[in-house]
Protein backbone atom coordinates (compact mmCIF):
# COMPACT_ATOMS: atom_id res chain seq x y z
CA UNK A 1 0.00 0.00 0.00
CA UNK A 2 1.54 3.29 -1.10
CA UNK A 3 0.71 6.36 0.95
CA UNK A 4 1.32 9.88 0.45
CA UNK A 5 3.66 11.83 3.14
CA UNK A 6 1.44 12.99 6.31
CA UNK A 7 2.66 16.23 5.87
CA UNK A 8 0.16 16.35 2.99
CA UNK A 9 -3.24 18.58 4.59
CA UNK A 10 -5.65 16.47 6.60
CA UNK A 11 -8.42 16.49 3.46
CA UNK A 12 -6.26 15.36 1.01
CA UNK A 13 -5.31 12.21 3.08
CA UNK A 14 -9.13 11.69 3.97
CA UNK A 15 -9.89 12.67 0.74
CA UNK A 16 -7.79 9.68 -0.77
CA UNK A 17 -7.92 7.23 1.88
CA UNK A 18 -4.08 7.81 2.46
CA UNK A 19 -3.36 7.32 -1.42
CA UNK A 20 -4.47 3.61 -0.50
CA UNK A 21 -4.37 1.99 -4.69
CA UNK A 22 -4.94 -1.47 -5.47
CA UNK A 23 -1.48 -3.02 -6.50
CA UNK A 24 -3.58 -5.54 -8.52
CA UNK A 25 -6.17 -3.68 -10.29
CA UNK A 26 -5.26 -0.06 -9.60
CA UNK A 27 -8.57 0.60 -8.78
CA UNK A 28 -8.60 3.89 -6.83
CA UNK A 29 -11.27 2.86 -4.82
CA UNK A 30 -9.66 0.67 -1.85
CA UNK A 31 -10.97 -2.78 -2.12
CA UNK A 32 -12.91 -4.75 0.71
CA UNK A 33 -11.90 -7.90 2.14
CA UNK A 34 -14.28 -10.09 3.39
CA UNK A 35 -13.34 -13.12 5.16
CA UNK A 36 -13.34 -14.53 8.81
CA UNK A 37 -10.24 -16.38 8.42
CA UNK A 38 -6.59 -15.77 6.81
CA UNK A 39 -4.54 -18.67 5.79
CA UNK A 40 -0.80 -19.04 6.43
CA UNK A 41 2.22 -19.50 4.22
CA UNK A 42 4.44 -21.98 3.04
CA UNK A 43 6.19 -21.70 6.97
CA UNK A 44 3.37 -21.24 8.51
CA UNK A 45 3.19 -17.90 9.53
CA UNK A 46 0.79 -15.29 9.12
CA UNK A 47 0.99 -13.39 5.95
CA UNK A 48 0.33 -10.11 7.08
CA UNK A 49 -0.38 -10.46 10.42
CA UNK A 50 -4.49 -11.37 10.33
CA UNK A 51 -5.58 -14.72 11.66
CA UNK A 52 -9.38 -14.22 12.27
CA UNK A 53 -11.15 -11.89 11.88
CA UNK A 54 -12.59 -10.87 15.48
CA UNK A 55 -9.00 -9.73 15.76
CA UNK A 56 -8.80 -7.48 12.97
CA UNK A 57 -9.03 -7.95 8.55
CA UNK A 58 -7.11 -5.68 6.18
CA UNK A 59 -10.66 -3.47 5.82
CA UNK A 60 -10.78 -2.70 9.01
CA UNK A 61 -7.43 -1.90 9.66
CA UNK A 62 -7.38 0.56 6.66
CA UNK A 63 -10.39 2.69 8.26
CA UNK A 64 -8.64 2.72 11.31
CA UNK A 65 -5.17 3.89 10.25
CA UNK A 66 -7.13 6.75 8.34
CA UNK A 67 -9.41 8.18 11.61
CA UNK A 68 -5.91 7.29 13.76
CA UNK A 69 -4.22 9.50 11.19
CA UNK A 70 -7.19 12.67 11.01
CA UNK A 71 -6.72 12.37 14.75
CA UNK A 72 -3.11 12.60 15.72
CA UNK A 73 -3.20 9.11 17.20
CA UNK A 74 -0.86 6.50 17.76
CA UNK A 75 -3.91 3.73 16.76
CA UNK A 76 -7.74 3.58 16.64
CA UNK A 77 -9.97 0.88 16.87
CA UNK A 78 -13.59 0.48 15.29
CA UNK A 79 -16.04 -1.13 17.26
CA UNK A 80 -19.63 -1.97 15.76
CA UNK A 81 -21.48 0.76 17.32
CA UNK A 82 -20.56 3.79 19.68
CA UNK A 83 -22.12 2.12 22.65
CA UNK A 84 -19.96 -0.92 21.83
CA UNK A 85 -16.53 1.40 22.22
CA UNK A 86 -18.00 3.01 25.70
CA UNK A 87 -18.70 -0.44 27.31
CA UNK A 88 -15.75 -1.47 25.92
CA UNK A 89 -13.56 1.22 27.77
CA UNK A 90 -15.75 0.92 31.19
CA UNK A 91 -15.10 -3.31 30.97
CA UNK A 92 -11.41 -2.65 31.19
CA UNK A 93 -11.64 -0.23 34.02
CA UNK A 94 -10.50 -2.02 37.51
CA UNK A 95 -13.25 -3.88 39.36
CA UNK A 96 -15.24 -0.78 41.79
CA UNK A 97 -13.47 1.89 39.74
CA UNK A 98 -14.42 5.69 40.21
CA UNK A 99 -15.89 7.36 37.05
CA UNK A 100 -17.42 10.75 36.59
CA UNK A 101 -19.43 11.88 34.03
CA UNK A 102 -21.84 14.63 32.76
CA UNK A 103 -25.66 14.80 33.58
CA UNK A 104 -26.05 16.05 30.24
CA UNK A 105 -24.85 13.50 27.52
CA UNK A 106 -25.85 10.40 25.06
CA UNK A 107 -28.83 9.39 27.07
CA UNK A 108 -27.94 5.62 26.72
CA UNK A 109 -24.16 6.01 28.10
CA UNK A 110 -25.60 7.97 31.14
CA UNK A 111 -28.18 4.56 31.32
CA UNK A 112 -25.35 2.26 31.01
CA UNK A 113 -23.35 3.91 33.80
CA UNK A 114 -26.54 3.46 35.82
CA UNK A 115 -26.72 0.06 35.58
CA UNK A 116 -23.12 -1.17 36.08
CA UNK A 117 -23.14 1.65 39.28
CA UNK A 118 -26.20 -0.68 40.45
CA UNK A 119 -24.46 -3.71 40.11
CA UNK A 120 -21.37 -2.55 42.01
CA UNK A 121 -19.12 -2.68 39.08
CA UNK A 122 -18.68 0.88 39.25
CA UNK A 123 -19.05 4.14 41.36
CA UNK A 124 -20.21 6.78 39.51
CA UNK A 125 -20.52 10.65 40.12
CA UNK A 126 -22.16 13.17 37.69
CA UNK A 127 -21.56 16.87 37.02
CA UNK A 128 -23.48 19.69 34.83
CA UNK A 129 -21.31 19.85 31.26
CA UNK A 130 -19.13 22.57 31.25
CA UNK A 131 -19.05 23.02 35.13
CA UNK A 132 -15.30 22.74 35.78
CA UNK A 133 -15.66 23.54 39.22
CA UNK A 134 -17.90 20.87 39.76
CA UNK A 135 -15.66 18.23 37.81
CA UNK A 136 -13.20 19.21 40.17
CA UNK A 137 -15.53 18.87 43.45
CA UNK A 138 -16.47 15.14 41.88
CA UNK A 139 -12.98 13.78 41.24
CA UNK A 140 -11.24 11.26 44.08
CA UNK A 141 -7.45 11.75 43.59
CA UNK A 142 -6.55 8.13 43.47
CA UNK A 143 -9.71 6.84 42.96
CA UNK A 144 -10.95 8.27 39.73
CA UNK A 145 -10.45 6.44 36.86
CA UNK A 146 -11.95 7.62 34.36
CA UNK A 147 -13.56 10.91 33.41
CA UNK A 148 -16.08 11.03 30.94
CA UNK A 149 -17.12 13.98 29.00
CA UNK A 150 -19.08 14.97 25.72
CA UNK A 151 -18.45 18.13 24.40
CA UNK A 152 -20.56 19.33 22.12
CA UNK A 153 -22.95 17.56 24.91
CA UNK A 154 -26.30 15.88 23.01
CA UNK A 155 -29.04 17.53 24.20
CA UNK A 156 -28.12 21.28 24.84
CA UNK A 157 -24.94 21.64 23.42
CA UNK A 158 -23.41 23.10 26.17
CA UNK A 159 -19.30 22.87 25.99
CA UNK A 160 -16.85 21.39 28.03
CA UNK A 161 -12.87 23.08 27.79
CA UNK A 162 -10.97 20.12 27.01
CA UNK A 163 -7.61 20.92 28.05
CA UNK A 164 -8.74 22.29 31.33
CA UNK A 165 -10.71 19.01 32.39
CA UNK A 166 -7.61 16.79 30.99
CA UNK A 167 -5.53 18.82 33.67
CA UNK A 168 -8.15 18.28 36.10
CA UNK A 169 -8.31 14.51 35.58
CA UNK A 170 -4.90 14.20 35.19
CA UNK A 171 -3.99 15.58 38.70
CA UNK A 172 -6.35 13.10 40.18
CA UNK A 173 -4.70 10.20 38.59
CA UNK A 174 -7.80 9.72 35.85
CA UNK A 175 -7.28 9.10 32.57
CA UNK A 176 -9.69 11.16 30.41
CA UNK A 177 -12.13 10.32 27.82
CA UNK A 178 -13.71 12.70 25.50
CA UNK A 179 -16.81 11.77 23.29
CA UNK A 180 -16.59 14.04 20.60
CA UNK A 181 -18.96 12.67 18.26
CA UNK A 182 -20.86 16.19 17.17
CA UNK A 183 -16.91 17.26 16.72
CA UNK A 184 -15.28 14.86 14.10
CA UNK A 185 -11.20 15.35 13.85
CA UNK A 186 -11.92 17.78 10.73
CA UNK A 187 -12.96 20.65 13.91
CA UNK A 188 -11.76 19.06 16.83
CA UNK A 189 -8.57 17.20 17.88
CA UNK A 190 -9.04 16.25 22.17
CA UNK A 191 -5.77 14.53 22.29
CA UNK A 192 -4.11 17.46 20.87
CA UNK A 193 -5.76 19.23 23.61
CA UNK A 194 -4.54 16.31 26.39
CA UNK A 195 -7.10 14.13 26.14
CA UNK A 196 -6.32 9.92 26.22
CA UNK A 197 -8.60 8.66 24.67
CA UNK A 198 -11.52 10.10 21.82
CA UNK A 199 -14.14 8.21 21.12
CA UNK A 200 -16.86 8.61 17.85
CA UNK A 201 -19.94 6.97 17.73
CA UNK A 202 -19.04 6.92 13.97
CA UNK A 203 -21.85 6.36 12.59
CA UNK A 204 -22.65 9.99 12.67
CA UNK A 205 -20.47 12.23 11.00
CA UNK A 206 -17.56 9.92 10.38
CA UNK A 207 -20.14 7.88 8.82
CA UNK A 208 -22.19 10.37 7.52
CA UNK A 209 -24.70 8.46 5.44
CA UNK A 210 -27.33 6.87 7.87
CA UNK A 211 -26.25 3.81 6.39
CA UNK A 212 -24.24 1.56 9.39
CA UNK A 213 -23.16 1.39 12.81
CA UNK A 214 -19.87 1.62 14.09
CA UNK A 215 -18.08 3.02 17.31
CA UNK A 216 -14.18 3.82 17.53
CA UNK A 217 -11.79 4.83 20.13
CA UNK A 218 -8.03 6.53 19.49
CA UNK A 219 -5.71 7.00 21.83
CA UNK A 220 -1.30 6.77 21.81
CA UNK A 221 -0.32 3.34 21.97
CA UNK A 222 1.46 3.93 25.95
CA UNK A 223 -2.74 5.42 27.12
CA UNK A 224 -2.76 2.93 30.76
CA UNK A 225 -5.99 1.32 29.27
CA UNK A 226 -5.44 0.74 25.77
CA UNK A 227 -4.13 -2.91 25.78
CA UNK A 228 -7.24 -4.07 28.44
CA UNK A 229 -9.50 -2.77 25.77
CA UNK A 230 -8.43 -3.45 22.44
CA UNK A 231 -8.38 -7.32 24.83
CA UNK A 232 -12.19 -6.36 25.60
CA UNK A 233 -12.99 -6.19 21.66
CA UNK A 234 -11.63 -9.25 20.55
CA UNK A 235 -13.47 -10.90 23.72
CA UNK A 236 -16.60 -8.96 22.88
CA UNK A 237 -16.63 -9.73 19.15
CA UNK A 238 -17.46 -6.28 18.08
CA UNK A 239 -15.07 -5.34 15.93
CA UNK A 240 -16.43 -3.70 13.08
CA UNK A 241 -16.76 -5.81 10.15
CA UNK A 242 -14.94 -5.46 7.01
CA UNK A 243 -18.61 -4.48 4.98
CA UNK A 244 -19.24 -1.38 7.47
CA UNK A 245 -15.44 -0.88 7.23
CA UNK A 246 -15.44 -0.24 3.59
CA UNK A 247 -18.51 2.08 3.92
CA UNK A 248 -16.44 4.28 6.85
CA UNK A 249 -13.27 4.50 4.17
CA UNK A 250 -15.94 5.50 1.63
CA UNK A 251 -17.31 8.21 4.21
CA UNK A 252 -14.31 9.43 5.35
CA UNK A 253 -13.06 10.54 2.03
CA UNK A 254 -15.80 13.44 1.89
CA UNK A 255 -16.04 13.86 5.99
CA UNK A 256 -14.09 17.63 5.03
CA UNK A 257 -16.42 18.99 2.88
CA UNK A 258 -19.57 17.26 4.24
CA UNK A 259 -19.01 18.92 7.95
CA UNK A 260 -18.16 22.11 6.22
CA UNK A 261 -21.43 22.33 4.34
CA UNK A 262 -23.24 21.33 7.75
CA UNK A 263 -22.11 23.98 9.78
CA UNK A 264 -22.62 26.62 6.83
CA UNK A 265 -26.20 25.38 6.66
CA UNK A 266 -26.64 25.20 10.93
CA UNK A 267 -25.07 28.74 11.20
CA UNK A 268 -27.66 30.47 8.51
CA UNK A 269 -30.06 28.45 10.51
CA UNK A 270 -29.50 29.24 13.56
CA UNK A 271 -29.55 33.27 12.81
CA UNK A 272 -32.20 33.24 11.00
CA UNK A 273 -34.26 31.78 13.95
CA UNK A 274 -32.03 32.98 16.82
CA UNK A 275 -34.18 36.48 17.01
CA UNK A 276 -37.58 34.67 15.82
CA UNK A 277 -40.12 36.16 18.02
CA UNK A 278 -42.04 32.38 18.83
CA UNK A 279 -38.52 31.04 19.49
CA UNK A 280 -37.62 31.00 23.04
CA UNK A 281 -33.66 29.95 22.47
CA UNK A 282 -31.56 28.26 19.93
CA UNK A 283 -28.95 26.14 21.68
CA UNK A 284 -25.44 26.50 18.82
CA UNK A 285 -22.64 26.58 20.32
CA UNK A 286 -21.41 28.78 17.09
CA UNK A 287 -23.97 31.96 18.26
CA UNK A 288 -21.83 34.61 20.37
CA UNK A 289 -24.27 34.60 22.51
CA UNK A 290 -24.09 30.59 23.30
CA UNK A 291 -21.97 30.53 26.87
CA UNK A 292 -19.73 27.93 25.51
CA UNK A 293 -19.04 30.14 22.56
CA UNK A 294 -15.31 31.24 23.34
CA UNK A 295 -14.54 27.14 24.43
CA UNK A 296 -15.74 26.35 21.13
CA UNK A 297 -14.30 28.51 19.19
CA UNK A 298 -10.66 27.74 20.24
CA UNK A 299 -11.74 23.78 20.45
CA UNK A 300 -13.55 23.29 17.00
CA UNK A 301 -11.02 25.10 14.46
CA UNK A 302 -13.42 24.36 11.07
CA UNK A 303 -16.85 25.33 11.69
CA UNK A 304 -19.24 24.46 14.52
CA UNK A 305 -21.11 21.10 13.06
CA UNK A 306 -24.69 20.68 12.15
CA UNK A 307 -26.45 20.26 15.64
CA UNK A 308 -28.10 22.24 17.33
CA UNK A 309 -31.45 22.51 19.61
CA UNK A 310 -34.52 25.19 20.04
CA UNK A 311 -36.38 25.77 23.04
CA UNK A 312 -40.08 26.57 21.27
CA UNK A 313 -42.42 29.17 22.70
CA UNK A 314 -46.05 28.00 23.67
CA UNK A 315 -47.90 24.39 25.10
CA UNK A 316 -45.89 21.90 26.49
CA UNK A 317 -47.34 19.90 23.37
CA UNK A 318 -45.98 22.38 20.76
CA UNK A 319 -42.59 20.98 20.21
CA UNK A 320 -43.67 17.89 19.96
CA UNK A 321 -46.36 18.63 17.37
CA UNK A 322 -43.84 20.22 15.36
CA UNK A 323 -41.77 17.48 14.42
CA UNK A 324 -44.76 15.88 13.20
CA UNK A 325 -45.39 19.27 10.80
CA UNK A 326 -41.80 19.18 8.89
CA UNK A 327 -41.61 17.82 5.37
CA UNK A 328 -37.95 18.46 4.95
CA UNK A 329 -36.66 17.72 8.31
CA UNK A 330 -36.95 13.99 8.64
CA UNK A 331 -38.22 13.07 12.35
CA UNK A 332 -35.96 10.33 13.26
CA UNK A 333 -33.47 9.72 15.92
CA UNK A 334 -29.49 9.61 15.08
CA UNK A 335 -27.41 12.56 13.84
CA UNK A 336 -24.28 14.08 11.42
CA UNK A 337 -26.05 12.68 8.22
CA UNK A 338 -26.28 14.43 4.49
CA UNK A 339 -30.19 14.28 5.19
CA UNK A 340 -31.84 16.67 8.53
CA UNK A 341 -33.45 15.12 11.14
CA UNK A 342 -35.32 16.24 13.79
CA UNK A 343 -36.41 15.00 16.83
CA UNK A 344 -38.19 15.93 19.93
CA UNK A 345 -35.88 15.07 22.24
CA UNK A 346 -37.87 14.37 25.89
CA UNK A 347 -39.97 11.58 23.98
CA UNK A 348 -36.76 9.81 22.82
CA UNK A 349 -34.16 11.03 25.94
CA UNK A 350 -37.39 10.03 28.85
CA UNK A 351 -39.15 12.02 31.38
CA UNK A 352 -36.23 11.83 33.76
CA UNK A 353 -33.53 13.01 31.14
CA UNK A 354 -33.96 16.63 32.35
CA UNK A 355 -34.50 17.81 28.65
CA UNK A 356 -37.31 20.30 28.87
CA UNK A 357 -40.63 19.40 26.93
CA UNK A 358 -40.17 22.63 24.49
CA UNK A 359 -37.23 21.53 23.11
CA UNK A 360 -36.35 19.80 19.50
CA UNK A 361 -33.17 18.41 18.55
CA UNK A 362 -32.40 19.47 15.29
CA UNK A 363 -29.83 17.80 12.78
CA UNK A 364 -28.72 20.12 9.75
CA UNK A 365 -27.77 18.38 6.83
CA UNK A 366 -26.35 19.71 3.48
CA UNK A 367 -29.96 20.19 1.55
CA UNK A 368 -30.54 23.66 0.41
CA UNK A 369 -30.70 25.94 3.73
CA UNK A 370 -34.07 28.09 2.07
CA UNK A 371 -36.04 24.93 1.99
CA UNK A 372 -34.97 24.15 5.58
CA UNK A 373 -35.72 27.68 7.01
CA UNK A 374 -38.93 27.53 4.82
CA UNK A 375 -40.03 24.10 6.37
CA UNK A 376 -39.40 25.03 9.82
CA UNK A 377 -41.28 28.69 9.28
CA UNK A 378 -44.07 26.35 7.81
CA UNK A 379 -44.05 23.75 11.06
CA UNK A 380 -44.21 26.89 13.27
CA UNK A 381 -47.04 27.79 11.77
CA UNK A 382 -49.37 24.74 11.28
CA UNK A 383 -48.67 24.72 15.17
CA UNK A 384 -49.47 28.36 16.16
Amino acid sequence: MARKSNTLAPETLAAQALRHIDPASGSVVPPMVAASTFARDENYDLREGYIYARYGSPTTAHAEEIIATLEGADESLLLNSGMSASVAVVEALPPNAHVVAQSMMYHVGLHWLDRQARRGVIRKDLFPAGDLDALEAALIPGETKLVWIETPANGDWSITDIAAAAELAHRAGAVLMVDSTAAPPCTTKPLDLGADISFHSATKYMGGHSDFTAGVLSARKDMPLWADIREVRSFQGTILPAFESWLLIRSLRSLHIRYEACSRNAMAFAQHFAAHQVIEAVLYPGLPDHPGHDVAARQMKNGFGGMMSIRVKGSDSRAFEMAKQTKVFIPATSLGGVESLIEHRRTVAGEDSGIPANLLRISIGIENIDDLIADFEQALAATA
